[in-house]
């Protein structure tokens, strides 16, 4: 079987969850425990198969254990992006449906300042802390057994996409039809391709409600490996935790990349990472030099797939095939690959159109419907609005967001281009490029930079990334 249930009855004190800032842990028993005793509090307060929950919460034991409960209870669960404001939450409340909300103490504020007028929320839980308005959820939870429901069904996620473009889209799921302990074929394929099985230690730095954290860490735990997560992302602390915890697979994004790397070779060289069997990395177009230098260090372990939270495709490559196609995403694993130009025609290799997927698996926006036709080919192939071509051989190379795109003097301008390079100027820790209306170009680039520290952001500073461009 493929779940907690399961680990907790035969492996009980083998630990499921560390968190790295404070060494917090949790082993199987408490997680199978906890999860049933909030099973047992969503049914109490009857919420029964497909009704919604929503919590907002840092990375965190209790995080887990609330996904697990929903899991296992067949309700569908929203974990909340930790800087949504309380309009945006209400929002995702309302266009959710969710009868049943959890914050932590961090996000008690927010929370407050929610109209529960104008929402169909019932119970409003806080965690860990005592506030006006909220039922404690530790001591709802106290008179609850820890044993599982009568009746046990797979849940399942819905997250919401970002919203860069309006308001953030709901990506409907369906409920599962396997059993709830159980794994999809595709999720346990792409444990396969993390490297996760059950004896693996899986590092996931970045937050628990992006999509690709979430799914793998609850992949890695029905599998019965240890995770190690972190409360916020810090280069270093995270090459402790890997020789610390011998971590052997883990994720990231590319700006972790960017940290690791900044932190300089002598830092770099105090912590042992011989652990490491697979790292893989996804979310964002990675800088060929930023990768080609993170292989120089870890060595051909890393891996790197592109895909979307709507789940309509995946491509996939290893560090071999990208020394010899630099800057791919790889070939398609998951699905067809389309790449069609403004009128939905198809493009011929090495040019840049719209990226499609086709023949795997479809998505709708939640009481979206306009929403979900824009996303969709007229020959019924989906796309999120990624920009990118195909060369000779099948390999996939991103270009950007179509709603990312400068258009200035006429000529298409890719923000992420420019990024890449100005991310690569060692007195720069972060940066966003975008487009400004200008009366002679149409639009002219502009680019926001957050100096590293130390660094004074001055007039020089700016000349010198102006050379560094040139």
């Amino acid at each position: 079987m493929q779940h907690p249930q399961h680990h907790a009855r035969n492996r009980p004190e083998k630990l499921a969850c560390i968190l790295a800032d404070s060494g917090e842990a949790m082993d199987y028993a408490e997680l199978n425990a906890e999860s049933n005793r909030l099973a047992q509090l969503f049914y109490q307060r009857g919420l029964r198969p497909g009704d919604h929950i929503a919590y907002q919460m840092e990375n965190s034991c209790r995080f887990l254990q609330l996904a697990w409960a929903a899991q296992r209870s067949g309700l569908i669960f929203t974990p909340l992006h930790s800087h949504l404001r309380p309009a945006e939450v209400a929002y995702i409340l309302a266009n959710s449906g969710a009868r049943l909300f959890v914050c932590s103490q961090r996000f008690v504020d927010t929370a407050q300042r929610l109209d529960r007028r104008a929402l169909a929320v019932e119970h409003w839980f806080v965690s860990g802390a005592d506030a006006e308005g909220f039922d404690s959820l530790e001591g709802a939870m106290a008179g609850c057994a820890a044993e599982p429901l009568a009746e046990q069904c797979a849940g399942i996620a819905m997250l919401y996409s970002s919203g860069t473009t309006g308001q953030p889209k709901g990506i409907k799921p369906s409920l599962p039809e396997q059993r709830f302990d159980e794994l999809p074929e595709i999720m346990l394929g792409i444990a396969g391709f993390l490297g996760i099985g059950g004896e693996s230690v899986y590092l996931a730095p970045a937050p628990l409600y992006h999509a690709a954290p979430l799914h793998s860490v609850m992949a890695a735990l029905a599998l019965g490996a240890t995770v190690v997560i972190m409360d916020g992302f810090d280069a270093e602390l995270s090459l402790v935790a890997i020789e610390k915890y011998r971590v052997d697979c883990s994720q990231w994004v590319p700006i972790m990349f960017i940290r690791l790397l900044k932190l300089g070779q002598e830092r770099r060289d105090n912590y042992d990472t011989s652990s490491l069997k697979v790292a893989t990395h996804a979310a964002a177009p990675c800088p060929p030099e930023v990768k080609r230098k993170m292989i120089e260090w870890w060595g051909p372990i890393i891996n790197e797939y592109y895909a979307a939270s709507e789940g309509i495709g995946l491509t996939a490559i290893d560090s071999e095939q990208w020394l010899t196609h630099p800057g791919s995403v790889g070939k398609a694993l998951m699905g067809e690959v389309h790449i069609v130009d403004d009128q939905g025609d198809d493009v011929p290799p090495g040019e840049v159109g719209m990226i499609y997927f086709s023949g795997f698996g479809d998505f709708e926006y939640h009481n979206e419907p306009e929403k979900t036709a824009g996303a969709h080919h007229a020959k019924g192939w989906a796309t999120v609005g990624d920009m990118g071509y195909v060369d000779e051989e099948g390999y996939l190379y991103l270009a950007d967001r179509r709603d990312f795109m400068i258009i200035s003097g006429g000529v298409n301008i890719y923000p992420q281009e420019v990024e890449n390079v100005l991310i690569a100027h060692p007195d720069v820790a972060d940066v966003a490029v975008f487009g400004l209306p200008d009366d002679e170009f149409g639009e002219r680039v502009v680019a926001v930079v957050q100096a590293e520290a130390g660094v004074p952001a001055n007039d020089e500073l700016s000349e010198r990334l102006r050379s560094w461009c040139r």
